[in-house]
């Protein structure tokens, strides 16, 4: 399969995980199935054959912008790229998701990130973390322990 129609599945195929974060977070299914290694495994397979798959040229690399641009030219590496963020950004939401909860956010005042962080995700990061500053007061990320069972 060529790595233009490989985008087009991922870049669609995200947006129900997506849906359900924004529509049903509670859901037993939603549980299951975004908050779960399931997802970001089978994009995994698919970041990892567009890595092996592409002919990547000798002055491409993460060190320099331009190497970077190179790398971004091969087709199988722009996929790899854009998988890269569609993971990422689906693990912070799902992480805004779940983090809102157990501060007593209201969902409806995280909508608008999750919103954000799946088209900007920085952006939509930075808006949740906002929100979490004001409506909590802080804006450490410290964890409080689980407590002892």
């Amino acid at each position: 399969m060529d790595a233009s129609t490989l985008f087009s599945i991922c870049n669609n195929a995200v947006l129900p995980f997506w849906a359900l974060l924004v529509v049903a977070p509670g859901w037993p299914w939603t549980q299951r199935l975004v908050h779960s290694a399931l997802v970001p495994a089978v994009f995994s397979v698919v970041y990892a054959g567009a890595l092996l798959a592409a002919d990547v040229p000798t002055d491409a690399g993460m060190g320099t912008l331009a190497g970077v641009m190179t790398l971004f030219s091969v087709p199988e590496a722009a996929l790899a790229g854009w998988v890269h963020y569609l993971v990422f950004d689906l693990f912070v939401g799902a992480w805004e998701v779940r983090d809102a909860r157990r501060h007593g956010i209201s969902h409806l005042a995280v909508v608008p990130a999750l919103l954000l962080t799946l088209g900007l995700g920085p952006i939509g990061l930075a808006l949740y973390l906002a929100i979490r500053a004001a409506l909590r007061h802080t804006g450490s990320l410290v964890e409080e322990p689980a407590a002892a069972t």
